[in-house]
């Protein structure tokens, strides 16, 4: 959960300046031919959202080093040490449901979408827990839009990769395979919901849900499912991992609200990696000029 204001954030703010300027003119001379792969990330001239922070954000390494990903193990070091041996290339994401016609994305299609409207961005977000990332990242809607939904596409479902033997994790009972994930469709259509391809200015790292994952940045980490291979549109409301696993304590929307106590700790205060001091957990985790207005009406106890 990150407590911040909306504000300009600059490439050049958290990548070394010259390597910036290497990069910026790298795009300049070769813009038109340029070919956009995973690899491209780190050349792709990433303009700052507007929904940006000003906020530091935390290392590399630990950004890199302490994360949620079951698919490897439960322990926060796991996803470093074992999510190498991840294949992410070559990777496709199906794109189906309530739209005009079902479709098959690369990344590098992914990146086409973004480039041709100019919204790859730079957006520092958060993880589960308090951290703040610099990731690059593609609008989802820019992808949902391309498929035309239809009126009947109320929610959008989103699967990880079901792989055993890439993910030792998944060989366990701790949560049902695949990882699902869901959001309404107002929600997915929000501008601060996106689609990351990187962070840093670099290749998304397999610990951190390569070659690509989702970021919601008002909600819980959990929301923000990772190494994605299925977008579907539909009707009804989807079923979600943790939901599945424990009704009683991960609700649906699982938005950031301090006044709902998790069943077996407050959340009322959060700890920023890397600091001793405990700071008070802001409601959306602080998005909510931008996100209230969406659950305008709703009770958000009875819809935590």
């Amino acid at each position: 959960m990150l407590i911040r204001q909306p504000s300009d954030i600059f490439p050049s703010e958290i990548t070394p300046q010259s390597v910036f300027l290497n990069r910026r003119q790298f795009m300049l001379a070769g813009a038109s031919s340029l070919l956009l792969t995973a690899e491209a990330v780190a050349g792709l001239n990433a303009k700052p959202s507007a929904l940006s922070i000003k906020e530091s954000p935390n290392s590399l390494k630990q950004i890199t080093t302490y994360n949620n990903y079951y698919e490897f193990g439960t322990d926060k070091a796991d996803p470093a040490l074992y999510a190498g041996q991840l294949k992410t290339k070559p990777w496709q994401i199906v794109v189906s449901g309530e739209l005009g016609q079902s479709r098959t994305y690369s990344i590098d299609d992914l990146l086409k979408v973004a480039a041709l409207e100019e919204r790859i961005y730079r957006l520092r977000c958060v993880e589960g827990w308090s951290m703040v990332i610099p990731w690059v990242g593609i609008p989802l809607a820019s992808v949902l839009k391309q498929v035309s939904p239809t009126s009947k596409a109320k929610f959008v479902a989103f699967e990880t990769l079901n792989d055993p033997k890439q993910m030792p994790g998944q060989r366990s009972r701790v949560l049902e395979w695949p990882y699902r994930e869901g959001l309404r469709i107002d929600e997915a259509m929000h501008p601060l919901t996106i689609l990351a391809v990187g962070l840093y200015g670099e290749v998304l790292p397999n610990q951190n849900g390569a070659p690509v994952r989702l970021v919601v940045p008002w909600k819980y980490g959990f929301k923000s499912i990772k190494s994605v291979v299925s977008i579907r549109l539909q009707e009804r409301q989807p079923a979600t991992s943790w939901n599945l696993s424990a009704p009683n304590e991960y609700g649906f929307y699982s938005n950031v609200n301090p006044d709902v106590a998790h069943p077996r700790w407050s959340q009322a205060k959060e700890r920023r990696i890397g600091e001793f001091l405990k700071r008070d957990t802001l409601p959306f985790n602080g998005y909510g000029p931008q996100v209230a207005s969406m659950y305008q009406g709703m009770d958000l106890r009875k819809f935590f």
